[in-house]
């Protein structure tokens, strides 16, 4: 199988991506919520926890909306996504521990390694808006690690932000995505 008729495989199964970052959109409002008005433990928790099911809840979503909800068994890209998915928690562990020491580091951190964690889609769904996504949380972080600690107390809001904002323009992708070249 050529990487282009993968590629075009992924964007139609899974819908041009948009359920995951709506989902993800609703997992860190809801961390954030517990993190802002519970428990900064429980809120990195929620995220950690929350982020298990972002996969398994948009594939519910896919189930609801009809068609396909998952790759042909032995799909070449069934291992890099699975590979990929698995990058998140793992990364997830130090921002818990970042943010067991400092409180407002932890979403910063976790935007950034779920930041990284979308590079792989760009290849994965031959997407270039992946980039940009991937770009704009990893800059979120950095920004608020480095530059505007004032912001990491904030971040997993502006994260949830932007997962929403993606997934409207990921939504609206569907039917005329951005192939690379």
């Amino acid at each position: 199988m050529e990487v282009a008729q993968a590629q075009a495989d992924v964007r139609r199964i899974y819908r041009a991506g948009f359920p995951g970052p709506l989902v993800s959109a609703i997992v860190w409002a809801a961390a954030s919520v517990v993190f802002t008005w519970g428990s900064v433990a429980a809120g990195m928790a929620a995220l950690f926890f929350g982020g298990m099911l972002i996969f398994p809840l948009s594939t519910l979503l896919m189930k609801l909306l009809g068609g396909p909800t998952a790759l042909p068994k032995g799909h070449p890209s069934a291992a890099l996504a699975l590979q990929c998915a698995l990058t998140v928690p793992l990364g997830l562990l130090p921002a818990i521990v970042l943010g067991s020491y400092e409180p407002v580091l932890f979403f910063p951190a976790a935007l950034i390694v779920v930041g990284a964690h979308y590079l792989v889609f760009i290849s994965l769904y031959g997407m270039r808006i992946f980039a940009v996504l991937a770009g704009v949380l990893i800059v979120l972080g950095v920004s608020a690690l480095f530059f505007a600690p004032e912001f990491g107390a904030i971040s997993g809001w502006l994260g949830s932000g932007v997962f929403l904002l993606f997934a409207v323009l990921l939504f609206r992708a569907q039917d005329e995505v951005s192939v690379i070249g």
